[in-house]
């Protein structure tokens, strides 16, 4: 199980929740799966976060794999330049 920490709209979007607890290896599980048990969260998700663990965010590394025990954190994916 990973504990993940939502951040921005993504509370919103998980009814106010700021942590879930996810069954995933990687990435691409990670957000597979928090789409799947919180339909709400599927539509933020898929126009894009950025992902961190342990510190390093990862914006388009969906088969980087998530270590027993990291911390991870979801953030809505900023635009800008």
């Amino acid at each position: 199980m990973v504990q993940v920490t939502l951040s921005g709209s993504l509370k919103a979007a998980a009814g106010g929740r700021t942590e879930l607890e996810v069954e995933a290896a990687t990435i691409r599980d990670l957000l597979t799966r928090l789409g799947e048990d919180h339909p709400k969260l599927k539509p933020v998700l898929d126009r894009g976060v950025s992902v961190s663990i342990d510190g390093q965010i990862y914006r388009d590394d969906w088969f980087r794999p998530i270590p027993p025990g990291s911390e991870v954190f979801i953030l809505p994916r900023m635009a800008g330049g």
